[in-house]
């Protein structure tokens, strides 16, 4: 009898407007499945794996829902500077109440279409926290700890306000377990050291970031989860690393005492040291690499960054005097700052240009079309000229990204369009615009991770794979 004044309210008798139903209520009783045992059967997230390297995907299924339910995943996590990312995405469940998140779409949210990363490459800051941020990791002993919820409809706000049907906590390592991190300081170098698990000898990267300065080392710490000894090197804007004038000296002395220092760490293969650089970083490596005859890197991996070499004079500084600066900086409508105008077009005096036709050893570039930080594909494309002239242009691998930016992170982290940034040299932040969309440029990174270890692997290891699953 009861379902019987259920059944009447649904189809407009006896109900006055007084008593509405709300639409899941309504499909939930209308499907049938209020009347048998699922109804006392909680929807569930199955995740596989739950504990795992941030450069593994995850396989996400909720189950037990009500077939074609309109529902909203939703992910957050908080970072170590307490600010809260978050992505959603709209689900409708299939047949059996079951939502693949690999293979079914997203109808809407922060991302849409069949994305089964989705929720972690589309994280943006709450609407409620600090805004143009960067997500990066300081303490690669602990994961990033990602909880993933669902809910009824399709929402796309105030989540705290609405009741969770299912939850589950996804932790996401740059260190495999076994693997070491040790503080690394000898003579003037300082960095961080990560070592696989293992006696070794481990092929090894000197890993540099670019002139925002400081001392970054979760690309070096997933790196090494993936079998290399890895020295994430501080040289600028760090408290133990001498002055400018001394790191960025002529002779680069520092980047040679680098070099040599992790040659002949006990546990570093022999002469088996690649040079990995992203943005000034770049430069860096391409200088080291042409210029420092007592080294000899198996290979060399540049990303977002240029030939010029800026460092000429001792001073990293992008932007020294602001007043000049203005007159090639370009703004947005929002007054982001552009700076690829800063060097581009090229100069075309020597002291200015790293020599690429004196390379040796294989050289992989990695940029985005849409880089509004530096000139990179402008670089990539004058590089290559210049090799070929040179004739040594064989050892050369390009690889451009359409609608990608300047900041190609490991897989699956956040796409940063602007960010404030902070100009050590005026003592200033400003608002940068390093370009790309969020969808191709996740997939940039997705794809050059890829090819970055299949690189190498080639040019590094040869006889002997190094990639290692993390076993979380």
């Amino acid at each position: 009898m009861k379902y019987f004044w259920i059944l009447q309210c649904l189809r407009g008798s006896y109900c006055t407007n007084s008593y509405k139903i709300k639409p899941s209520i309504r499909r939930l009783l209308t499907s049938g499945i209020a009347m048998n045992n699922s109804l006392g059967v909680a929807p569930i997230i199955k995740a596989e794996p739950t504990r795992g390297l941030v450069d593994e995907p995850v396989k996400l299924e909720i189950a037990h829902l009500v077939p074609n339910q309109q529902v909203t995943l939703h992910s957050q996590l908080l970072s170590e500077d307490d600010d809260r990312w978050m992505a959603y995405a709209h689900y409708i469940s299939d047949s059996e109440g079951i939502i693949r998140v690999s293979q079914d779409e997203s109808l809407g949210g922060t991302y849409t279409g069949q994305e089964s990363m989705g929720l972690i490459w589309s994280m943006k800051l709450a609407p409620d926290n600090r805004q143009e941020m960067r997500l990066r990791k300081k303490d690669m002993t602990t994961p990033l700890t990602v909880t993933v919820s669902v809910y009824d409809g399709w929402i796309s706000s105030n989540f705290d306000k609405d009741v969770v049907l299912a939850s589950a906590v996804l932790e996401r390592f740059y260190m495999t377990p076994g693997s070491t991190r040790l503080d690394f300081k000898e003579g003037r170098v300082v960095g961080t050291l990560f070592l696989p698990p293992g006696p070794g000898p481990f092929p090894a990267i000197l890993d540099m970031w670019g002139g925002g300065g400081g001392l970054f080392e979760y690309r070096a710490a997933l790196l090494a989860s993936r079998g290399y000894a890895v020295l994430a090197l501080a040289y600028t804007g760090h408290k133990d690393v001498p002055q400018s004038k001394e790191v960025f000296d002529p002779k680069l002395s520092y980047f040679e005492e680098a070099f040599v220092a992790l040659n002949n760490h006990p546990k570093v293969a022999k002469d088996k040291v690649a040079l990995v650089g992203l943005s000034l970083g770049v430069t860096i490596a391409l200088l080291m690499a042409t210029q420092l005859t007592n080294i000899q890197p198996k290979c060399v991996i540049c990303i977002s960054g240029t030939h010029l070499n800026i460092i000429w004079n001792g001073n990293a500084d992008v932007i020294e005097d602001e007043n000049e600066a203005l007159s090639k900086v370009r703004f947005t409508e929002d007054g982001a700052m552009i700076w690829k105008y800063l060097s581009n077009p090229f100069t075309n005096a020597s002291k200015f240009i790293v020599p690429v036709d004196k390379i040796r050893c294989p050289l992989m570039i990695i940029c985005g079309e849409d880089d509004q930080n530096c000139p990179a594909p402008e670089s990539a494309d004058e590089i290559k000229k210049m090799m070929k002239a040179a004739g040594n242009d064989h050892l050369l691998t390009t690889i451009l990204y359409p609608q990608t930016g300047h900041l190609i992170e490991p897989p699956y982290s956040p796409h940063f369009r602007i960010t404030k940034f902070k100009m050590r040299s005026i003592n200033k932040t400003v608002r940068l615009l390093w370009g790309g969309t969020t969808k191709p440029h996740a997939d940039a990174q997705e794809d050059s991770w890829k090819k970055i270890l299949a690189y190498l692997e080639k040019y590094l290891v040869h006889e002997h794979p190094v990639v290692i699953q993390s076993n979380l």
